[in-house]
């Protein structure tokens, strides 16, 4: 690998849209911090990145909103942040590089920008062509100079569009290599080893809360009538509100303990999570926890995703694994009473049980080997260095 300047710092803008974004900027900016000191970050993202040390320019959930109704209402608020970074990549002091972290949306636009201007650009976390939009794979090609690609299977669809897509591996094994659960937080709540805990994982999104706190308040009420004696842990992301869902679940006789420990501590401690579509899927596989996942949006935005997105399955578990190995109750069948007897079936069944847990085994061979922000900081430097 060329070497860059040891007297010379290089700043990185990078700009993550989402709170799996945040997470995986994160774990990229502190590989770099330990590998690379010459590297200085700053741009859009969380509260992980900030604390990672990144100077953050404005908070990511300014600009992440589901669903395409939802992303009208916030179009002049997303417009004017566009504005402010296009400045900055135009102005008297751009960037070394720009490193975008998938929201393709926003990415994409700003990424061609910077192309105009010859600024270096890394796309990290590819947009999900393989499931909509295809087309935006030769824009991405057109757009960026390298591509850090997360899933194994997307070499295959940037190789014949000679854009140089390199698989790195899939970051959250970094994050579970470094948040490895300990299994404590049961004994930390009282709750017995022979206890039965359920898990309602109601993702990063308040927009995505919108569309689907309801159907989960009434399928915790289903399941605790079948199952009163079980425990039910819900974690909260910080971008999401503790005061909002609180006080939901408080006009309910559900017992629901509301946590903040890291999604794999909570994970270990469930024996059954009803989650929501995304990473957090992954990160439940890497665990080796049964779920079942929700993917509810609303109807307009649903009816016209329908018509775009072109995989049959929702959940990335059973992406990653080429067929149907967890259930999905997606949009009308997103009904509590089939979701609350999937769940008890996950909890009761055993062998129905351990044939998903060795299913999600698979998953996670299938993800490869940790290391993967190395690689991507790695790249930068190479960029850096050309």
């Amino acid at each position: 690998m060329s070497a860059t300047d040891p007297s010379k710092f290089y700043q990185v803008m990078v700009i993550a849209g989402e709170a799996s974004g945040d997470l995986h900027g994160s774990h990229l900016i502190q590989a770099a911090a330990e590998h690379y000191p010459q590297l200085s970050f700053f741009g859009v993202g969380g509260d992980k990145m900030g604390g990672a040390g990144c100077k953050i320019l404005f908070p990511s959930d300014e600009l992440s909103v589901m669903g395409v109704v939802e992303v009208v209402k916030q179009l002049p608020k997303i417009f004017r942040r566009f504005r402010q970074l296009k400045k900055i990549l135009l102005g008297s002091s751009p960037p070394d590089l720009l490193v975008l972290i998938d929201f393709p949306d926003f990415n994409l636009r700003l990424a061609k920008v910077a192309k105009a201007v010859g600024i270096p650009i890394l796309y990290y976390i590819s947009p999900k062509v393989w499931a909509w939009r295809s087309g935006r794979a030769k824009i991405i090609a057109e757009r960026v100079d390298r591509l850090a690609l997360i899933f194994p299977f997307e070499r295959e669809i940037y190789g014949p569009l000679g854009v140089d897509a390199e698989y790195v591996g899939n970051p959250l094994l970094d994050e579970f290599t470094q948040n490895q659960p300990q299994g404590d937080l049961r004994k930390k709540l009282s709750i017995g080893a022979d206890e039965q805990v359920i898990g309602i994982f109601p993702g990063s999104r308040n927009s995505e809360l919108e569309h689907i706190l309801d159907t989960l308040v009434a399928t915790a009420e289903l399941l605790y009538t079948r199952k009163p004696a079980a425990k039910f842990l819900l974690p909260v992301a910080p971008s999401l509100s503790r005061d909002l869902l609180e006080q939901r679940f408080s006009q309910t006789g559900v017992p629901i303990v509301i946590v903040e420990e890291n999604i794999y501590e909570v994970a270990m401690a469930c024996d059954a999570v009803l989650t929501v579509s995304g990473s957090v899927t992954l990160q439940l596989s890497l665990v080796g926890t049964p779920m079942a996942i929700l993917y509810k949006v609303a109807p307009l935005s649903y009816s016209i995703g329908k018509f775009l997105i072109k995989i049959t399955s929702f959940g990335l578990p059973n992406i990653v694994a080429g067929r149907k190995i967890v259930r999905e109750f997606i949009q009308e069948a997103a009904e509590p009473a089939s979701m609350c007897d999937e769940m008890l079936r996950l909890l009761d069944d055993q062998d129905y049980r351990k044939k998903m847990e060795q299913d999600l085994k698979e998953v996670r061979q299938l993800l490869g080997a940790p290391g993967c922000s190395l690689r991507v900081s790695d790249m930068i430097v190479e960029m850096l260095s050309a």
